[in-house]
């Protein structure tokens, strides 16, 4: 398991309620850098590098906040060092977004031959 000064995770904003993982992560400790209160965060399943990890608790129906602004809303309670995606939150931006593949991202509402 990796020590928590080799994961890391970035806040953008103080308000944010995400931070971004900044190499894959694996369960355990989360170093928090950027404008955050939080300095970490434990997880308990692996995250890919690039994706979101809940910085504290957020509520169903809370507010998705990245970069200073609300990017979505979550679906169901997520949990602090839970991965935020598809499965638990939805774009304010893009409907379609609620039908695209957990794993993939490829689209789910189209068949093609």
């Amino acid at each position: 398991m990796a020590d928590q000064f080799t994961q890391t995770c970035f806040q953008i904003e103080t308000r944010d309620n995400v931070c971004t993982a900044l190499t894959d992560l694996v369960p355990g400790a989360i170093k928090v850098n950027g404008n955050t209160t939080t300095k970490e965060i434990t997880i308990d399943q692996a995250i890919q590098n690039g994706h979101k990890v809940a910085n504290r608790e957020i509520g169903k129906d809370e507010s998705i906040i990245k970069y200073g602004v609300i990017i979505g809303k979550a679906t169901c309670l997520i949990h602090s060092g839970e991965w935020v995606h598809l499965h638990n939150c939805r774009s304010l931006y893009d409907e379609r977004s609620g039908t695209l593949d957990v794993k993939t991202g490829a689209p789910t509402d189209t068949k093609y031959e």
